[in-house]
């Protein structure tokens, strides 16, 4: 039968992500609305960002954390043009954003790589994976539900520097960020944030490249994070390369507020893990679902992604009946990766609206293969 009560929140979104329990647009401190970001009040905020987010994250000493643009995307790219090509390269992907990476590698900056292949679903054999190169992988993968295990794989003693793509996953999962010489996020994942904007951080290792090596290409002003041979510091203290929406940067403070006030990363990634149980739960006793992800240790606390027994065509009805009904927004399967469904489950999102959505994708499913 057609269930009776709906979530109170159906944003199940992948990115933009639901905004945090309780948000309203009349909580955010809009101070700095109409003001110049270099201004006293503007760089503030900005500033603020950065500090906050390194000390909510607990990054190791000497870690830098900058705003920069082009989202997740911006950060990562900014890291490849400007790191890569000091030595040999390895990249990891199993999923759409990690081809990206290997594209970009490959075509555009013309490296030759060492690619670590796999089909959604599967990891490729980490244990392969040269440290003496430069290594570019997902941390999560946002479009696929599948994640690295941990960091052990990655040696603390490597020559090369790890450059990771962790979009999906900072907030919802313990990072080994020790491990990690560069790592990228933007606002509208975990934290629910907005878009444009992605945040880079960068270990003593990575700040030691950009100042002792030069790339061959011609690099794009906003790519630049180096003058006269030194880091531009300004950079990681709230000086921006470009203009960011300072509405945005008060969004995101909003949400790292939210996160110190519930406890701090601890209960985020708590939130992530309790909501994947619900949804462990929904397919064991189900059949006609499963994870796309292959393995227990690699499945996604954030951006689960699902496998139906049921055609192309009645996996879209199935994501229509659920949109019609305000039960469930945007859970369709990216456009790259095989048909199914992908629900968020980081810790914006009420463990209690991911009850109450299951038994609405029973109704769906039924409905959607009856037919």
């Amino acid at each position: 039968m057609k269930p009776a009560v709906k979530p109170n929140n159906p944003n199940f979104s992948s990115g933009p992500c639901s905004k945090r329990p309780g948000y309203s647009l009349e909580q955010l401190d809009i101070s700095t609305l109409g003001r110049s970001h270099r201004s006293t009040i503007g760089k503030a905020a900005l500033q603020r960002a950065c500090e906050d987010t390194a000390e909510l994250l607990g990054l190791p000493e000497g870690y830098r954390v900058g705003v920069v643009p082009g989202s997740d995307t911006g950060a990562v790219e900014m890291a490849m043009w400007s790191l890569l090509g000091a030595r040999g390269v390895d990249i990891l992907q199993w999923e759409s954003f990690g081809k990206g990476w290997l594209s970009d590698a490959t075509k555009e900056l013309k490296l030759a790589v060492n690619a670590h292949e796999a089909d959604y679903g599967l990891l490729p054999d980490l244990s392969k994976v040269n440290f003496d190169n430069d290594v570019i992988f997902t941390w999560n993968g946002t479009t696929s539900g599948v994640k690295v295990p941990n960091g052990d794989w990655i040696p603390a003693d490597r020559k090369g520097l790890t450059i990771c793509d962790a979009t999906s996953s900072v907030f919802a999962m313990d990072m080994s960020w020790e491990k990690l010489d560069v790592i990228t996020y933007s606002w509208q994942k975990v934290l629910g944030g907005e878009g444009a904007h992605g945040m880079l951080i960068l270990s003593p290792r990575a700040v030691e490249r950009l100042e002792t090596y030069k790339p061959s290409w011609p690099m794009p002003k906003l790519f630049r994070m180096t003058s006269g041979g030194k880091l531009v510091e300004g950079i990681f203290k709230g000086d921006t390369i470009n203009t960011p929406s300072m509405l945005a940067v008060a969004d995101y403070l909003d949400a790292l507020d939210w996160v110190r006030s519930i406890g701090g990363v601890k209960e985020t990634i708590a939130r992530s893990n309790a909501n994947l149980e619900v949804l462990k739960k929904f397919v064991a006793a189900n059949d006609w679902i499963d994870f796309l992800a292959k393995t227990p240790e690699t499945l996604s606390n954030t951006s689960v992604c699902f496998t139906l027994k049921a055609t192309p065509d009645q996996v879209k009805a199935m994501i229509k009946l659920l949109d019609k009904e305000g039960v469930a927004y945007d859970i369709g399967a990216y456009r790259d990766a095989p048909p199914g469904l992908r629900i968020w489950c980081g810790a914006t999102v009420a463990a209690a609206d991911l009850e109450t959505l299951l038994p609405w994708l029973t109704w769906a499913y039924e409905q959607a293969t009856a037919a």
